[in-house]
């Protein structure tokens, strides 16, 4: 789930650097065609502004893809180990039961009944020790997703934010020249 969201979000982004690249051509190819030496000097610098929103929206979407990333691999890291643990577990579950029916025949021959209740005892215990320690390190990773999970989301707001920032502060940059531009030619 979470990397096909990543994967989504990776191409929103990137249609959204080649809307801007498209955006910046059109500007571009009406400056050439413009006779107003003002006007045309305008549309190239919005072309210009056009291609440093693509430039940033592809940042914008390595940082996200490479955060995403992270996070599913902290994950998977962890379910592999989740599940080796899980896997011993069942490996003393099948252990103990296989000393259970060993104890069950010895019983049934009235020979070894010592030996098989021996090694049906140890069986169990293996297996009560483990099931404790996977109860406690199955809760421990839970905390410890949580808090990862937790960390990872509140890093990649706080990247969002940056590139937002960066993005108004390109933006304003640009209105700013405008507007300025502007002022002397009416002021």
């Amino acid at each position: 789930m979470l990397c096909d969201d990543g994967h989504y979000l990776l191409n929103e982004n990137l249609d959204v650097a080649d809307s801007y690249a498209r955006v910046g051509s059109c500007l571009e190819k009406m400056a050439l065609q413009e006779l107003d030496r003002e006007l045309q000097k305008d549309l190239v610098r919005g072309s210009l502004t056009f291609e440093k929103l693509k430039k940033h929206e592809s940042r914008v979407a390595t940082d996200e893809e490479l955060k995403l990333g992270d996070t599913l691999q902290y994950y998977m890291k962890d379910t592999d180990a989740a599940k080796n643990l899980l896997y011993r577990r069942m490996r003393c579950l099948a252990n103990y039961e296989g000393a259970n029916k060993t104890l069950e025949r010895a019983r049934g021959r009235n020979k070894d009944i010592p030996r098989a209740e021996a090694e049906q005892s140890e069986a169990c215990k293996k297996f009560e020790d483990i099931s404790e320690v996977a109860r406690g390190e199955l809760l421990d990773l839970k905390k410890r997703r949580l808090s990862a999970f937790k960390k990872n989301l509140t890093d990649l707001a706080d990247l969002q934010i940056k590139h937002a920032k960066a993005q108004i502060a390109l933006l304003e940059q640009a209105l700013g020249k405008q507007g300025y531009q502007q002022q002397q030619q009416f002021g």
